[in-house]
């Protein structure tokens, strides 16, 4: 029965339009654990308090669900080969927010999903996360097998590139479990040469507190830091520069979801967006991923590249 249902599993999967699935063991993850407590100690999670707050669920997954066997991990593929000013002023936003916001494109997924198992077995656990449970979905995801979690922090697919969204489901079936992937980096560097503010401080280590996608997002600071001007290469929402230069993205396909298809409804044009009301903003990106930025966020940004 495990070893069917699993199959049947990711046969769902396509079928629901996740371009990857995999399987591993709900376990606590104490390694892994350490090195994200080391990540904290040294403030690189910077304004991002929340991973101090659920350290201990992250690190052991039966805190998030009791019972838990198994956690289910898809990734959904984003891409979009688009062709960008490449002006260091001209404002840039990240692949994964050309489209519409991917919460509730993969929620809805995850949720088919869920209801699909129940149909099959009624009484099991199921809970779902797309990027906002207290998990390491990228361990989880290279647990799994759907690829390695590369030197730009980054999971990445050899097949797929890096260019997709994970979600996750818990439940409390025993399953079959994937074969950890292996790292595939081997003496590539391309990443951490290319971040234009070092935020790569070394393999596998990351600073938010330099990254660029952090600052312009999660970031909540009336200025962004000073040192860092002229650094930004036009980006006022994420940044794919270290993706974009990653050997491995060679392989990375159209994406075949048409919710994250590029709108004409999100377009940046510089000058509209500077006289942008706070009202105007909530209206144009109400269903776009750049609403988290919120209309002072993207404002600051778009200020700050602008004088490079």
């Amino acid at each position: 029965m495990s070893k069917e249902l699993s199959n049947t599993i990711k046969l769902k999967a396509k079928e629901l339009g996740f371009s990857l699935s995999g399987i591993c063991r709900a376990e606590a993850m104490i390694n892994e654990g350490e090195k994200l407590k080391s990540w904290i100690g040294k403030g690189y999670n910077a304004g991002m308090k929340w991973f101090e707050r659920t350290i201990d669920h992250r690190i052991d997954p039966s805190m998030v669900l009791e019972g838990v066997k198994s956690i289910l991990i898809f990734g959904l593929n984003y891409y979009q080969d688009i062709q960008r000013n490449n002006s260091v002023t001209y404002p840039k936003v990240s692949k994964y927010a050309l489209g519409k916001d991917y919460h509730k494109v993969m929620n809805e997924k995850l949720t088919g999903m869920s209801l699909f198992l129940k149909s099959i077995v009624p009484d099991i656990k199921v809970l779902c996360y797309s990027d906002t449970g207290p998990l390491m979905e990228k361990v989880l995801a290279q647990k799994s097998g759907l690829g390695w979690i590369g030197k730009n922090t980054n999971l990445i697919n050899r097949r797929e590139g890096s260019f997709f969204f994970l979600g996750c489901i818990l439940t409390d079936l025993e399953l079959v479990y994937d074969k950890t992937e292996s790292d595939h980096c081997g003496s590539c560097s391309r990443c951490i040469d290319a971040c234009p503010t070092n935020a790569i401080v070394e393999p596998y280590v990351l600073d938010s507190n330099k990254c660029i996608s952090y600052l312009t997002i999660e970031y909540r600071g009336d200025e962004l830091p000073k040192e860092l001007n002229n650094k930004f290469d036009g980006w006022i929402f994420g940044c794919d520069i270290c993706q974009d230069v990653c050997p491995w993205n060679r392989f990375s396909k159209q994406t075949s979801e048409p919710a994250f298809i590029y709108s004409p409804e999100f377009e940046i044009n510089p000058e509209e967006l500077s006289k942008l009301t706070e009202d105007e903003f909530k209206e144009k990106f109400q269903y776009s991923p750049i609403k988290r930025a919120k209309h002072k966020g993207l404002m600051r940004n778009l200020k700050f590249v602008s004088r490079d």
